[in-house]
């Protein structure tokens, strides 16, 4: 009876979450409209898009003035706006996981590519920064992988931000808000001539944090961050564009507000911080003639981090864990793409990479983590010659060094047959990556009698080096099938079905190397070594196929658009973050049997009257394990964790003109965002249940400046964000609490 009331609860809650939403916000008209259009002085260049191709896509829009209404200045930002999308905030900056249609990962490949202002953002840790003056951001679901390649099976992102040559003058930001953050940008866009413009922005952030470390009283989560973006675009002639953007980000947070679930507290001794300094500069060069356009684009991109935990975020002196890492890219992409009319339009691209990481991680093994992890069950094992160690802290260190490189070459084509557009692409794809590992230890124990505790064998010398060379290739044939009938009556309205295959990338676990060789300690002792370097170290590509149909349904006066699509997903050898069992630290990527997904999207926009714009997003996910076995227990029909069940936003926006001449309107807005379940395990015994925040604001603007007051999860609902298991202890991290703030923006 208890679980049938719960059941229930937990129904009527979504149902009065429904209820709210349907009534609730949407911010302005057409905010989530599947087609490009420009924007009021904003130009919108995508170099992929072709009419045959947007059609038959899932997609969720934004214009520049409804992500300054949102509050997106980051692709987290854009969690559950777009159905089925759900970007969590915890741990760091560094932790940028996203979770899509049931797949995603915590760690290294991500399933959603990122793009800005036509550059690939190579590295998810580098996903998570503020971008000011987006002008347009697009967020495509499902496989995207024949145009974009590996690491965008659950879709991609495109981010354009504002061009000089389309507006010009000068933009200032700043915003306060709870936990005295505060943030404040300032742009300037210039022409120089009629053909040639140049911009250059610079953002300041900071907060003090929202959760305090109990063991020593501080805010564990604060964050300062800066960046700077320098755009030059040049019209050499009408056949010839230039387009060069550099962008910076400099990064110090503290983070990782981890509660132990066993004493509800946030409290350990050593000091955790994510810090990062990153570059990318990219070119793009196109040649434009009547009947195609020939696009060059390349980047140069470049990341140095260090993220320092204290790993076992207790108050005792287990270990801390550093991970530094340099590493750079360099991309280039050639697009040949048709002229955008008569009945064959189509996409060829080339495409390559190379990256180079250099990366140190060691882990401190200090006096209690000594004590419990190694000499307990040394001496539980052994209790009449118990060991100590000889210092009361010791170094277990591992240097990586993973050169890596990719090519690709790539076709789409698209044919308009009446009413239908049919259209089918091929990549083939190929990458290699590399890894060259030394890991080392240098330390001593002694042996005592345990009869009278005298020395039995002094200063036992610990020396482990191991080294190797490992190498994975991949090679995968992606492809993709659509076909897309345009509704006779209603304006812009279609239907589409597509079959397409996506993957992520392989690799290795390097964050298993110091449990590798922890256990390689134990073995000198005599305790055998629970790895075997060849099973942990790797993991294969994630690959899937995608079915998918669905509709834009817009009408003749564009008061109303509703999308519809329904999926199914059959994924093999799924890559999945587990921590493993027992007195362990690492986590490691592995590889399920195979997993199904199934479930469906929608997206309703509304204008009933003059100045009142309502929109609604629901995104339902079914995702399961189908064969799935690690060895201990069979997880087959299992939720796949970490990824939500239902995403849901919806709201409303309603604007009042006025006379004064310093204040053009008012806007009123208010919406609601609905998240859950979300199961944290593989065994589903632990989970979020479905939860809402609500959000408002109240806009005054005019044509030089806007004044926003606003506020975020206004209900203070609790709820987490993650859970983990560590040396046996469980750990979660809430969502942050209400946050109330006001932005003011002036453009001059």
């Amino acid at each position: 009876m208890s679980h049938f009331i719960s059941i229930r609860k937990r129904a009527e809650t979504i149902l009065l979450a429904l209820a709210v939403l349907f009534t609730s916000y949407a911010q302005g008209h057409n905010a989530y409209s599947d087609t490009v259009y420009n924007l009021e002085e904003i130009s919108v260049t995508a170099i992929k898009h072709t009419p045959g191709i947007d059609n038959s896509i899932s997609a969720t829009q934004i214009n520049g003035k409804d992500t300054e209404k949102l509050g997106i200045n980051a692709i987290k930002n854009i969690s559950e706006i777009a159905p089925n999308v759900h970007m969590p905030d915890y741990g760091s900056r560094i932790t940028s996981s996203i979770y899509v249609r049931g797949m995603g990962t915590r760690i290294d490949q991500p399933v959603i590519g990122l793009n800005i202002d036509n550059i690939p953002i190579m590295d998810k840790n580098n996903y998570d920064f503020d971008i000011p003056d987006i002008a347009h951001l697009e967020m495509f679901r499902g496989p995207q992988s024949t145009l974009f390649g590996r690491n965008t099976m659950g879709g991609v992102i495109n981010i354009y931000t504002l061009s000089p040559l389309s507006f010009q003058g000068v933009r200032i930001m700043t915003e306060y808000a709870t936990g005295n953050s505060r943030k404040v940008s300032a742009s300037a866009y210039h022409k120089i001539k009629n053909n040639l413009g140049i911009s250059i922005s610079g953002q300041y952030s900071a907060t003090d944090g929202f959760f305090t470390n109990e063991f020593n009283g501080k805010k564990c989560d604060k964050e300062t961050q800066a960046g700077g973006r320098l755009k030059l675009q040049w019209r050499q002639s009408k056949n010839l564009h230039i387009d060069n953007t550099f962008f910076f980000s400099i990064l110090r947070q503290g983070g990782y507000p981890y509660q132990s679930v066993a004493n509800k507290k946030i409290s350990y001794n050593d000091t955790c911080f994510y810090r990062r300094n990153s570059f990318n500069d990219g070119l793009t060069i196109k040649w434009i003639t009547p009947e195609f356009t020939l696009s060059s684009i390349s980047s140069i991109q470049y990341i140095d981090d260090n993220m320092t935990l204290d790993q076992d975020f207790m108050p005792q002196p287990y270990f801390t864990l550093t991970q530094k890492r340099k590493q750079y890219t360099i991309t280039q992409d050639i697009v040949f793409k048709s002229k955008e009319s008569g009945i064959h339009n189509h996409i060829t691209g080339l495409f390559g990479f190379y990256k180079h990481l250099d990366m140190d991680a060691p882990v401190t093994f200090k006096d209690y983590g000594i004590e419990q992890l190694i000499e307990k069950h040394r001496n539980d094992a052994i209790p009449s010659f118990p060991i100590r160690w000889d210092t009361r802290e010791f170094l277990l260190s591992s240097n990586f060094s993973s050169p890596g490189f990719g090519v690709a070459a790539y076709h789409q084509s698209s044919y308009i047959i009446d009413r239908w557009i049919l259209s089918a692409g091929l990549r083939l794809d190929y990458e290699q990556v590399k890894l060259t590992y030394y890991s080392h230890c240098n330390t001593s124990y002694s042996t005592y009698n345990a009869t009278d505790n005298s020395i039995y064998a002094p200063n036992t010398p610990v020396q482990i080096n191991q080294t190797d060379k490992l190498n994975k290739s991949f090679l995968q044939l992606l492809p993709k099938i659509t076909a897309t009938y345009k509704l006779p009556t209603l304006k812009s309205s279609r239907i589409f079905f597509s079959i397409s295959k996506g993957y992520k990338a392989g690799g290795f676990n390097t964050q298993m190397f110091s449990d590798v060789l922890q256990q390689e300690v134990m073995g000198v002792m005599g305790i055998s070594s629970k790895y075997d370097i060849n099973e942990v170290v790797g993991y294969k590509p994630e690959q899937s196929w995608n079915f998918e149909t669905g509709s834009h349904i817009e009408s003749n006066n564009s008061k109303f658009s509703a999308d519809l699509s329904l999926f199914y997903i059959h994924c093999k050898d799924q890559q999945l973050t587990r921590f493993p069992d027992g007195n362990t630290t690492g986590r490691i990527m592995t590889n399920a049997g195979k997993a199904r997904s199934f479930g469906v999207e929608a997206a309703i926009s509304y204008t009933p009257i003059k100045n009142l714009a309502l929109n609604m997003s629901y995104g339902y996910t079914n995702a399961k394990f189908i064969e799935y076995n690690n060895g201990k227990a069979d997880f087959a029909g299992k939720h796949i964790p970490y990824s939500p069940t239902n995403t849901i936003f919806a709201g409303a926006s309603y604007t009042i003109p006025s006379n004064h001449s310093w204040l053009d309107h008012i806007t009123l807005s208010a919406h609601v965002k609905g998240t859950g379940e979300i199961y944290w395990d593989e065994a589903n015994a632990i989970s979020q249940p479905f939860y809402a925040t609500a959000g408002a604001s109240i806009r005054f603007e005019n044509k030089n400046y806007s004044l926003d007051f606003w506020g975020q999860n206004l209900t203070d609902t609790d709820f987490n964000t993650f859970y983990f298991v560590s040396i046996g202890n469980a750990f979660l991290q809430h969502g942050k609490p209400r946050i109330i703030g006001v932005t003011l923006r002036i453009n001059i």
